[in-house]
């Protein structure tokens, strides 16, 4: 761990459990993290308690001071974040647009791991929709972030290989924004030392993206698990694995609770998809979870006598 590193004062920008792994890596590296932005807590689970994010349970782990504004254009925020005089931001998995005047507080201004090699797959779902576009030749790009979602200068670009493909959304999420945080770890020292110390480095160059190339990602809605089974079954199959965790593949059944044909006894039941494969040129449903039930392996539950008729 380089000494120097402990120097180099971060503020962090993230939510999800991908910044996690990011966190835990700089943390590790030895740079010193003087606080974290999150999202605010949210209603999860069947009793909606509120819960934080995975950002600010690390931090709190920690001891570092966290940060969960509803909009980040108050000036009391800017002027707080100042305070630390933190040398470089770090975003990763943030999920807002930040103001101008929050990303150049620092000399070093602010760097955004992305999950994608940009300018393709710009926007909140990069890791989704390169799945669902059956994108093998994936990678993550370092940005200097700028006042636009995803637009800013190429700082440091990595293509990254995943075997077997396609992985779920959830094994190509850990691995990226891991390789990602190693790439952001690798040139911070330099970038530090030029954007703050003056020293110029040849490891260190921005490169303006290609905006004529610029692919966007549609936002994931629920209703985008559903699957039909008439469409093409590779299809499905990266629809599985891209929606792994939320919001999840899923289908309906009617359930027949009083075994006859009568409609007003049937059921329209959630039927979520947990575990597949593709195998020539079939999909097989391996496990799923009816609502309001455990996991079960698929044979088991199409073994149901109440739910045959619909399947």
């Amino acid at each position: 761990m380089p000494e120097n590193n402990k120097k180099i004062k971060i503020g962090f920008f993230g939510g999800p459990e991908y910044s996690v792994i990011t966190l835990d890596k700089l943390c590790s590296a030895g740079f010193t993290i003087s606080f974290v932005v999150t999202s605010i807590d949210k209603p999860k689970g069947r009793d909606l308690s509120l819960s934080p994010p995975p950002a600010k349970v690390w931090a709190l782990k920690h001891d570092i001071p966290v940060f969960q504004p509803d909009k980040l254009k108050d000036q009391s925020l800017t002027d707080r974040l100042k305070k630390y005089g933190c040398d470089v931001f770090v975003v990763m998995a943030y999920g807002k647009i930040i103001p101008e005047n929050i990303l150049n507080i620092p000399k070093a201004k602010s760097l955004n791991i992305h999950p994608s090699l940009l300018p393709e797959f710009r926007g909140s779902c990069p890791i989704e929709s390169a799945i669902l576009n059956d994108k093998k030749g994936t990678g993550v790009t370092i940005i200097r972030m700028d006042s636009e979602m995803d637009h800013g200068p190429l700082v440091a670009q990595k293509e990254v290989e995943v075997e077997p493909w396609p992985p779920t959304s959830h094994e190509l999420g850990n691995k990226l924004v891991s390789v990602g945080s190693d790439l952001l770890i690798s040139i911070l020292p330099d970038w530090i030392n030029e954007k703050v110390n003056g020293k110029a480095s040849d490891k260190i160059k921005e490169i303006e993206q290609d905006h004529i190339k610029a692919t966007y990602t549609k936002k994931i809605e629920k209703e985008d698990g559903l699957i039909d089974f008439k469409d093409n079954p590779y299809k499905n199959y990266l629809k599985i694995q891209a929606y792994h965790g939320w919001p999840s593949a899923y289908f309906f059944v009617n359930q027949d609770n009083n075994q006859n044909k009568d409609d007003k006894n049937k059921k329209r039941i959630r039927i979520k998809i947990t575990q597949a494969s593709y195998y020539n040129g079939e999909l097989i449903i391996e496990k799923v979870i009816p609502e309001g039930k455990k996991e079960m392996v698929y044979k088991e539950f199409i073994s149901k006598p109440k739910y045959i008729e619909s399947i």
